[in-house]
């Protein structure tokens, strides 16, 4: 069966979403998302050719037209400086679902929320569709669902970190409360965090750091998305409850 889910209106089967930085060339940054099994990768639109014809471009590498490009605002630390950028992406490829994310400083790159708020409110009313990078905070995703946002993506941990979710009870409570998609963004290294989020009820999982900087990517991206099918199934087969002592496989009462 189809295990499918949408945001804004478009339906996707794959719950994993890469990154396009930090690798290598794009033609490895190709094969990971062929290996991922990725529908959508984030495009950091200040780093990242997609308009200048003259270099290099990753829309050479990973087709447009079969992969949905999600435009970032990585490297903004306010809200005009995100607004102007995704005002650019949208001229330079069409895009109106995109990814916003305002950093607060550079050695934690913690979202400014409230940068991110006003962001969101301005983008939503010009009819972009901001899927946004967050806290991992029931309470700040629930603002941002009133300002517009598409989809809520509170970071598991900081940004390239790979330390794993740090907070589940957080992220559950996001999970809980929200009438949008929820999806980890940040803070994973390896699969079994991967795992974890999805098991928390996520929609699905964005990371970069994690298969681009791992030693052999290609075969990460590949772990990476059996991770995020294993998680998900995990999540929709009901895990067993947890008990403080023991209880046998086989029950001890009428033993020989």
């Amino acid at each position: 069966m189809t295990d499918s889910w949408s945001v804004a209106g478009r339906t996707f089967t794959s719950r994993l979403i890469v990154g396009t930085g930090k690798y290598k060339d794009f033609e490895q940054n190709a094969a990971a998302v062929a290996a991922s099994g990725a529908e959508i990768v984030t495009v950091a639109v200040r780093r990242v050719n997609v308009s200048d014809p003259t270099a290099p471009m990753l829309t050479d590498y990973i087709d447009p037209k079969t992969i949905t490009y999600l435009p970032n605002t990585a490297g903004c630390f306010n809200a005009d400086d995100a607004i102007r950028t995704l005002r650019l992406a949208r001229e330079a490829g069409g895009w109106d679902l995109v990814k916003l994310e305002v950093l607060g400083e550079a050695r934690t790159l913690y979202p400014n929320m409230r940068e991110t708020l006003e962001a969101t409110e301005v983008l939503a009313k010009e009819g972009f569709l901001p899927m946004v990078y967050c806290v991992d905070d029931p309470i700040a995703a629930r603002q941002l669902e009133d300002a517009g946002a598409v989809a809520v993506m509170p970071l598991g941990a900081p940004i390239g970190s790979g330390l794993g979710i740090q907070n589940r009870v957080t992220i559950r409570l996001i999970v809980e409360g929200a009438s949008v998609p929820v999806l980890v963004d940040a803070g994973v290294g390896t699969a079994s965090d991967a795992a974890v989020a999805m098991e928390l009820g996520c929609d699905g999982v964005l990371m970069n750091t994690a298969i681009a900087e791992a030693k052999d990517p290609v075969r990460m991206a590949r772990a990476m998305r059996q991770a995020v099918e294993a998680g998900r199934d995990a999540y929709l087969a009901g895990r067993m409850g947890l008990r403080k002592y023991a209880d046998p496989s086989s029950p001890l009462a009428g033993l020989i």
